[in-house]
């Protein structure tokens, strides 16, 4: 029996809430939550519901009655993002994450699946990240303030569990890619922004793709359906609160990335490393034996496969990209 199947009778009676639902993570956990047999799916809004509002999620939780919620919304983005927007980064992730997870034991959900960030780990974090060393030093400055903020869901988490028996588990995903990601050069990672440069170099008949930094750091990165089925197994089968890594076991340099990219997007000019621009972490990869060994989860798709998949979308749907919010 696979996974999917397996996990049917788990999710077919409870109520879920998936804050972030209509975002790029959100949708593929969605789609996920749906192939398991799962009815009773609730996806707010920002809209209907704004997060960082305390009177919002009181209201949301009531109207939802979720036995279990996985908490994907964030306020996120890149380098150039991060150094631009801090203070917002640090109090939108942080207010949404310990208001939905106080209110969310209060109002008696079952389990509470909090989702962090690869940014929380220290700055110079011996490779492969493993998560005992979450609290070795301090993060990579310019994506600190988010980094921190959302790992606070994790000392909540603890804490919760141990003075009120709170189930909640806390998973710390690696850089996200894949068809339906945010391709806004202002707020993008580095995957969507080359994959958008290098094809609109191509239609332009440009020669030049200007790349941030000088291709040195290092980077991990998994496959957005590949993550939901991790967040998903995770869900059915650990129920603890230490934290635990999803990622794909594979480290890149950001040179070889984006070589690898100008090579599947057929683009025949070069690349131009701005040093100017900061490198951020300088390696990032995460030991991902514990996810396997205590949930199940390894990622199945390979990289190159992965790209192949988000260029093709890019290509079918780039006309009709506009920058819009992406809450996961």
């Amino acid at each position: 029996m696979d996974e999917t199947a397996a996990g049917k009778g788990f999710w077919a009676d409870r109520r879920v809430c998936v804050t972030g639902g209509g975002g790029f993570l959100g949708s593929y956990v969605v789609e996920g939550l749906r192939r398991r047999g799962a009815r009773q799916v609730f996806v707010p809004r920002k809209k209907d519901y704004d997060l960082v509002q305390h009177d919002d999620v009181v209201r949301m939780l009531a109207e939802a009655r979720p036995d279990i919620v996985i908490h994907l919304a964030a306020n996120v983005g890149g380098i150039g993002a991060n150094r631009a927007h801090p203070a917002e980064f640090f109090y939108d992730n942080l207010m949404m994450g310990v208001q939905l997870l106080h209110e969310s034991r209060k109002a008696g959900v079952e389990k509470f699946v909090a989702i962090g960030t690869v940014c929380s780990y220290p700055k110079f974090t011996p490779v492969p990240f493993k998560e005992e060393a979450l609290w070795d030093g301090y993060p990579e400055e310019t994506n600190a303030p988010y980094g921190l903020a959302k790992k606070m869901m994790l000392v909540q988490s603890q804490a919760y569990r141990e003075q009120y028996g709170f189930n909640s588990i806390f998973l710390i995903p690696v850089n996200l890619y894949g068809p339906r990601d945010n391709f806004d050069l202002e707020t993008s990672h580095v995957i969507p922004a080359l994959v958008r440069k290098c094809i609109e170099a191509q239609q332009r008949g440009e020669r030049q793709v200007v790349v941030w930094g000088d291709g040195s750091p290092t980077r991990e990165f998994l496959y957005a359906a590949d993550a939901a089925e991790g967040i998903l197994l995770a869900a059915e089968r650990y129920n603890a609160s230490a934290p635990v890594n999803l990622g794909s076991g594979r480290e890149i340099s950001i040179k070889d990335l984006a070589e690898t990219i100008v090579r599947l997007t057929g683009f025949e000019g070069e690349l131009v490393w701005d040093t100017s621009r900061p490198n951020g972490q300088p390696r990032r990869a995460l030991d991902t034996s514990k996810a396997e060994r205590l949930f199940g989860f390894r990622a199945r798709t390979s990289l190159e496969d992965g790209l192949r998949a988000t260029i093709d979308w890019y290509r079918e749907h780039h006309s009709d990209l506009a920058p819009e919010e992406h809450p996961a």
